[in-house]
């Protein structure tokens, strides 16, 4: 699978003869250029955050599937497997809104791509509810972690949930760049938590992850480090 970090918790996906792009920022709102490429499928963690939910400057005809929204068991979308676990940026779940939930609320989702099984932590501020640790324990290969700590869940709340999924691999998104306007955590406040000899800094913006290579699941992950191209 290649892997390219466009910014934020925006990436891209590529195997199988398809490309998925995950969480699209506005570029007006977040300061980032726009992803400007095509996509077959689109994943947001919500469809009411401009940091996560504008697919307007992802080209061609995508199918774009708002995660929150999907029933709990997953969906199918070309091929693709994805299974939502609800979230919430803050510590409040008021489910009786205009939309019938808080607006904050959102989604971590698993999908299934070029023999790997990745999660996305999606815009989650909280600690992951233990059902959600239970539920994907053993089950992921790559997870796309949130590490600015502000605004997202805690490095040490991080720290668990890794611990007690197991990932492979892991690669950091959601951090501080002098390109956006959120005043986060840089990445090296989640390296320095981490052992240094898992960390590859990638002298760029992609990667390609090939499953054969990854420790197994449960074992200490590797972490890869990318730059962020928008």
């Amino acid at each position: 699978m290649k892997i390219t970090f466009y910014a934020h918790a925006s990436f891209r996906l590529e195997a199988d003869g398809i490309a998925i792009v995950t969480d699209p920022f506005s570029p007006e709102k977040s300061g980032f250029d726009p992803i400007n490429e095509p996509a077959d499928i689109v994943l947001m963690s919500s469809d009411t955050d401009d940091f996560h939910s504008d697919p307007s400057h992802v080209r061609g005809d995508p199918v774009v599937i708002n995660t929150l929204a999907l029933p709990p068991e997953g969906k199918t979308v070309k091929g693709v497997p994805v299974r939502p676990f609800p979230a919430t940026e803050s510590l409040t779940f008021d489910y009786q809104t205009e939309y019938g939930r808080d607006p904050d609320a959102n989604a971590l989702y698993l999908f299934r791509l070029g023999g790997l099984d990745v999660l996305h932590m999606g815009d989650i501020g909280t600690a992951v509810p233990q059902g959600h640790l239970d539920a994907l324990k053993g089950k992921v290969d790559l997870l796309l972690a949130l590490t600015g700590d502000h605004a997202t869940i805690a490095l040490a709340d991080l720290d668990r949930a890794i611990a007690e999924i197991g990932p492979r691999a892991v690669i950091p998104m959601h951090y501080f760049s002098p390109r956006g306007r959120l005043k986060i955590e840089p990445v090296e406040s989640f390296l320095a938590r981490v052992p240094a000899e898992t960390v590859t800094r990638v002298a760029g913006a992609s990667v390609e992850i090939d499953p054969s290579q990854l420790p197994p699941r449960g074992a200490t992950p590797n972490i890869f480090v990318l730059e962020q191209s928008r």
